[in-house]
């Protein structure tokens, strides 16, 4: 019995929406990561990039169990000589929603070429409102 390994112009992409309200940021990133990469499909291959495209609203209404709100931060370097920053959580989810978001999945994918290509297939918007109606997403149930 031969193994199938996927091709990557055999591959049929989908779009899923997917709401965040009221879900813990883990299990709603880990969700997303599973999509993102195809591990929900039967045809999934490591080597290829077998996953669909994934729109996230209502990003600012995702949630943090615990005290991570106060006790996480998020911790960049700018490149120069003494340019370590942080951002406290509580702050980032008031300014930029999307972001913990994107820090969450990009944290859970390859860090590789792979994973730089599977997280251009994921959006993220603070509100309901998106502008991928040309694509006829499907809502995808959590």
């Amino acid at each position: 019995m031969k193994s199938y390994m996927a091709k990557t112009e055999e591959i049929e992409r989908k779009w899923y929406v997917i709401d965040a309200t009221n879900q813990p940021l883990g299990r709603l990133s880990s969700k997303v990561v599973n999509i993102l990469s195809g591990k929900n499909k039967p045809i999934y291959t490591p080597h290829v990039d077998t996953g669909d495209f994934v729109i996230i609203i209502n990003a600012d209404k995702v949630k943090l169990t615990g005290k991570k709100l106060q006790q996480l931060n998020h911790v960049y370097h700018t490149g120069y000589p003494g340019g370590i920053k942080e951002i406290p959580y509580s702050r980032l989810i008031e300014e930029r929603p999307e972001k913990i978001i994107e820090l969450a999945v990009k944290g859970m994918l390859p860090k590789n070429k792979l994973g730089r290509k599977m997280i251009k297939k994921m959006k993220v918007y603070k509100g309901s409102e998106h502008k991928h109606e040309a694509q006829q997403p499907e809502i995808y149930e959590l």
